[in-house]
């Protein structure tokens, strides 16, 4: 009878979050978003947790970390359009009114001014359209702050709700799965936001030793483009340098490619990236290209992160199939049909953490 009314209930769920889920499409991402980022934000809440501060002020001082990081890396970007927007169109003002492409035999000439006007073009409507947008953003904002407030307030009874209905010889399934999205989530945000700063902070020496006029917003640029995977703050450096051979300043661009692509193409990804991957299993750089190409392709921004993170577990349950094949000969337990009822496995996260 228990296991009849366990598989009640979670038809009933299964049915509700379905329900749940076409009802609340247009916040999905949103919910997801912050649900990734409330599970970066666990080990802040713990650190918390065992100094003493109650659950509630943990998981409020956690989620304003949380919104305030998703300001910080924002807010420049935001930034650099509306208060650098002179300095950009006077940038393009500058270039030749045609650049000729020649590869092999195949001529193809360039109408600057034709682009330039479909560019700001369309930068206007995007700058109209986040504008008007402004009411649905503060509200997707809103829900960001209460879903990661509320995974990190509950996070002990959701915890529970899940394994629950597993049988207790399967729970180092979830486990395993649990630690491979920390480690690839740590690997995407954690990292990721480092090597961007420290790409920004390199960047800005670089183009102000150059003398360029806007250091900081090609600094910001290259920082952005840090998260592009392959493509990176090396294509900033190799356009910054195609415009200076469209003007003639030949010896300009040949010292920034050899300063640009080691500085800030190379040496970010060289130094700051390897001593903080340590803390993480590894994400291999093909399986983040793929993941990211393909999420951000099929899914729009959100798949940015959902593309990497829902290959990773891919690999993790190909891994698990595969050590059970050597589980198939060995005799204990499962070979002789009785499996002994296991605890909980513990939260990694977590080894002194007080029970909320």
């Amino acid at each position: 009878m228990p296991d009849r009314r366990r598989l009640v209930l979670l038809a009933v769920l299964a049915v509700t979050a379905l329900a749940t889920a076409i009802l609340l499409r247009r916040v999905l991402a949103t919910v997801f978003f912050a649900v990734t980022v409330a599970y970066v934000l666990v080990p802040v809440y713990l650190w918390l947790r065992r100094r003493g501060l109650p659950r509630w002020w943990a998981s409020t001082v956690s989620t304003a970390l949380a919104f305030a990081t998703v300001v910080v890396l924002v807010l420049p970007l935001l930034a650099v359009l509306y208060f650098r927007r002179g300095q950009l169109i006077g940038l393009l003002a500058t270039l030749p009114d045609t650049v000729t492409l020649e590869v092999a035999e195949f001529v193809y000439v360039v109408d600057i001014p034709e682009v330039t006007s479909l560019a700001a073009a369309y930068l206007t409507r995007l700058a109209i359209g986040i504008a008007q947008s402004t009411p649905e953003i503060a509200a997707h904002a809103t829900v960001f702050a209460f879903v990661v407030f509320g995974f990190l307030f509950g996070r002990t009874r959701l915890r529970r709700a899940l394994l629950l209905p597993i049988p207790d010889a399967y729970h180092d399934v979830p486990q395993a799965l649990h630690e491979r999205t920390r480690e690839t989530l740590f690997a995407l945000y954690v990292i990721q936001a480092a090597t961007s700063a420290g790409t920004f902070a390199i960047a800005f020496v670089v183009f102000w030793a150059l003398g360029y006029e806007a250091p900081i917003t090609l600094a910001v640029i290259a920082g952005i483009l840090q998260f592009l995977p392959v493509v990176g703050p090396s294509f900033l450096v190799v356009a910054v340098a195609g415009y200076e051979v469209s003007v003639g300043a030949y010896p300009q661009a040949a010292i920034l490619l050899a300063l640009g692509l080691l500085l800030v193409g190379f040496l970010p990804d060289a130094v700051i990236r390897p001593r903080l991957a340590r803390s993480t299993a590894g994400l291999p750089s093909s399986l983040y290209f793929v993941g990211f190409t393909g999420g951000l392709l099929s899914l729009g921004p959100v798949g940015i992160i959902a593309g990497p993170l829902v290959l990773a577990l891919l690999v993790e349950s190909l891994s698990l199939l595969a050590r059970e094949d050597g589980r198939d000969g060995e005799a204990g337990p499962a070979a002789t049909g009785h499996v002994p009822e296991a605890p909980p496995p513990p939260d990694p996260a977590a080894p002194d953490a007080p029970t909320d």
